[in-house]
């Protein structure tokens, strides 16, 4: 008998081995499942776009609503402007403005300066910034870094000549006489050789900034050219409406140019004009009293005390004193004003309770998504841009020593700051 046992207990091992072999083989095909193969981008500009949607755990949590942040920093260029420089060098080039070996020139305050200083050599263009001289050091640093040449000018009004605008618009004029003289322009409109209009002052073509073998230029124009409303309008919005499956009730952000906000109020009140859209507005701009009056000034410049630099904030790329041709494009049903402390308090939070590291811009925006939030109720889902990060406002947003000096240190454990205890 003892065989017997012997034998039936090994049958018996053998029987739960293979068993056990097979419930775990089986469970092995069930849990890892083949790796998908994606195509990888080919490129710098196929990477740019389609962004995660990032839920913001803890303006969430407080607020009982869900607080979605586009996470535009993870573009290539580090910004949400990369999507409008892509959108204005090609249009630019396809209709012949620009030419490849020509020049791009543009006045920004830094990302867009950025973003086209990244994507340009991708397009055989160079890039030429003109930035006011109190944006913080680091972005013209990274410009430099990226190979543009960069002039930094004094803050003034739009009014003025030497407006960083102005300048950049009269560098492209010196840069398509200059390339025209010698016989290197070949942008083309539809009578043929486009000609320099405007005047340009002798000293200026004595001190041209531009290499003998540039092929004319072209202004980029981001506040009135439209290319900047569609490239949000033809791929931030859309992806945002994919991303959340349609299922949101508000988008909100600031508006420098206006192009962010435009392309995306309009695209999403297009699939759904059930989606509210709100402008958050930093001191010293007058687009809240735009929309919430009827009126485009602040209650200093009523009383007679326009500030030289109207843009008295701390935030960088935001606010404006004018309407620009991408701002009109905006469908907008309200709008919010933040300060610069909610933005400072804002950002120190979000890096503590969320670890994102956040600009300025992102950091007024959030302050807008709570604003939603606080104004339409808990179970709503919100949308916001979180631009760029803090990598490029070490200087000044990010400076203990700067944000003391102007009144400006941050305090608050939780977001007492905008009355949520």
């Amino acid at each position: 008998m003892a065989p017997v046992k012997a034998t039936g207990a090994v049958f018996a091992a053998l029987s739960i081995a293979v068993l056990s072999y097979l419930l775990c083989n089986s469970r092995s095909r069930k849990t890892h499942k083949p790796i998908s193969k994606k195509k990888p981008r080919r490129g710098l500009i196929e990477a740019i776009g389609n962004t995660p949607l990032i839920r913001i755990n803890s303006l969430s949590e407080a607020t009982g609503c869900e607080i979605l942040g586009k996470a535009e920093f993870l573009n290539p260029g580090g910004s949400v402007k990369d999507r409008v420089a892509v959108k204005i060098i090609e249009e630019a080039l396809e209709s012949g403005q620009l030419a490849p070996g020509g020049v791009v020139t543009e006045g920004s305050a830094g990302s867009t300066a950025i973003s086209l200083a990244t994507v340009a050599p991708a397009y055989g263009c160079k890039c030429h910034v003109v930035i006011p001289d109190d944006v913080a050091i680091e972005k013209s640093q990274i410009l430099e870094a990226l190979g543009a040449t960069v002039e930094r000018v004094r803050p003034v009004s739009i009014t003025h000549k030497d407006h960083y605008v102005n300048v950049a618009r009269r560098r492209a004029l010196e840069a398509n006489e200059f390339a025209s003289k010698h016989g290197k322009y070949i942008g083309m409109d539809a009578d043929g050789l486009v000609p320099a209009n405007g005047h340009i002052s002798e000293e200026e073509k004595q001190n041209s900034v531009f290499s003998s073998n540039c092929k004319g230029g072209f202004f980029a124009d981001q506040f009135e050219n439209l290319a900047n409303f569609r490239a949000h309008y033809e791929g931030t919005g859309p992806e945002i409406w994919e991303q959340t499956s349609g299922d949101l009730h508000a988008f909100v952000a600031a508006a420098g140019t206006g192009g962010t906000l435009a392309g995306v109020s309009r695209s999403l009140q297009e699939k759904s004009p059930n989606i509210k859209c709100f402008l958050i507005d930093p001191p010293g701009s007058g687009l809240f009293n735009k929309i919430t009056r009827g009126v485009m000034y602040t209650r200093e410049e009523a009383e007679g005390r326009r500030l030289k630099n109207p843009f008295d904030t701390i935030t960088e790329g935001i606010g404006i004193n004018r309407l620009t041709q991408n701002f009109l494009m905006a469908e907008l049903d309200g709008a919010f004003h933040g300060t610069d402390m909610e933005a400072v308090e804002m950002s120190r939070y979000l890096l503590k309770n969320d670890g994102l590291f956040v600009g300025s811009s992102s950091a007024m925006n959030c302050v807008g998504a709570v604003r939603v939030a606080q104004s339409i109720g808990p179970g709503h889902t919100i949308v916001t841009i979180l631009c760029d990060s803090g990598m490029r406002h070490l200087s000044k947003f990010y400076d203990s020593q700067y944000l003391s000096q102007h009144g400006l240190t941050p305090t608050a454990t939780g977001l007492e700051f905008l009355g949520i205890s």
